[in-house]
Parts: structure tokens; C-alpha cells; sequence
């Protein structure tokens, strides 16, 4: 009879993960991974397939850790301003304490080994957060240009106040106001 999975095991395969796509990029051998997390390479295998189906799962899990905290502590019955702000704040200190995160996220984003339904299950996971900015975007300043154009310069905003944020974490609040006004006058 087979041995029970373990979410230990299997959460420091997810975190060794991590740690090697920051360290190593996408190339990152299962060998490494599985090293890094203390287990057998057999055993990385038990728990995940391939590296392909490793990488779409850690994919979904920070995708979903991000939305998760953007999303945390919304206050009731606030203004649209006042709920995108907490996003907008929740995220940029998501990416100032999880810098490994934010960057094995992004890595994993571009990668060719994200399936279609994985892509689409994290659209899904994002979904709350597409529904606040298609509020805004219908009567902005923006609502003749198209959403996907919208978002991306929305995450530019946001990935120049994060990364500025990251090096002067003494400056994390006004950078994360003052990204915040601009991606405001951006879209209101």
C-alpha cells in the first residue's frame, strides 16, 4: 500500500521551487529542486509528474496567494477608489515581503509550459480584481482604449512602484501613494 502524500513534503518542493526559479530560471533541474527541498529525486516525482505540471501548480498557488492578500481586509461599503486602493496597497506589500514570490510569478508568466488551463484558472483567480478595474475603466479617463492595453500599463505602474518600494522599503509608503495616485489619474 502506497505511503500517504505529505503537504510538508510537498510544500518544500513548492518552496525549493521557488527559491531554484529565482536562483536558476526556468531551467532549474528537478535534480536541484528536489535537493533543495530535502527530498529524494523519486520523491519530487511523487509528487508532481513532470517539472511542467510542478511549475503550472506553483503558478496557480502564487497566483492565488497574490489575489488572496490584494484581496485581504476590503473594507465594507467603501468607495471604488477607496477598494482599489487596498488592493493596490495589499499588493505592493505582497511583492515588497515576497520579492522570491513576485519574481518566480513573473518568471513562471512568461513560460511556455503554463498550459492554456492553467492560464485560464488564473485569470479566474483574478477575476474579483478584473471586475473592480472594469468598473473604473467603463467611465475613465481610459475607457476608449482597450482593457489588455489598460492593464499592462497598470502593471507597469505597479512593477515601478514595487521595485522602488523593494529597494528603499523606508520610502514603501509614499511610493506605494504616490504609484497608486498616478495609476488613479491614469484610469479615473
Amino acid at each position: 500500500m502506497a505511503r500517504p502524500k505529505s503537504d510538508d513534503k510537498r510544500n518544500a518542493i513548492l518552496s525549493a521551487a521557488i527559491q531554484a526559479i529565482v536562483n536558476h530560471g526556468l531551467s532549474a533541474s528537478t535534480a536541484l529542486i528536489a535537493q533543495e527541498a530535502g527530498v529524494a529525486n523519486g520523491t519530487f516525482f511523487t509528487y508532481f509528474k513532470t517539472k511542467s505540471e510542478l511549475f503550472n501548480q506553483l503558478y496557480l498557488e502564487l497566483k492565488t496567494g497574490m489575489a488572496s492578500t490584494a484581496l485581504d481586509d476590503m473594507p465594507p461599503e467603501v468607495t471604488i477608489k477607496e477598494q482599489i486602493y487596498n488592493v493596490w496597497s495589499n499588493w505592493v506589500h505582497w511583492a515588497v515581503e515576497s520579492p522570491n514570490k513576485r519574481r518566480a510569478l513573473a518568471l513562471l508568466g512568461v513560460s511556455d509550459e503554463l498550459t492554456a488551463e492553467t492560464r485560464d484558472e488564473g485569470h479566474l483567480v483574478m477575476a474579483p480584481l478584473a471586475r473592480l478595474i472594469e468598473q473604473i475603466h467603463e467611465n475613465g479617463a481610459m475607457r476608449d482604449a482597450g482593457m489588455e492595453f489598460v492593464i499592462a500599463l497598470m502593471n507597469s505602474i505597479a512593477e515601478t512602484t514595487m521595485d522602488f518600494a523593494r529597494r528603499s522599503p523606508e520610502k514603501a509608503e509614499e511610493y506605494c501613494k504616490t504609484g497608486f495616485d498616478a495609476l488613479w489619474r491614469l484610469m479615473a
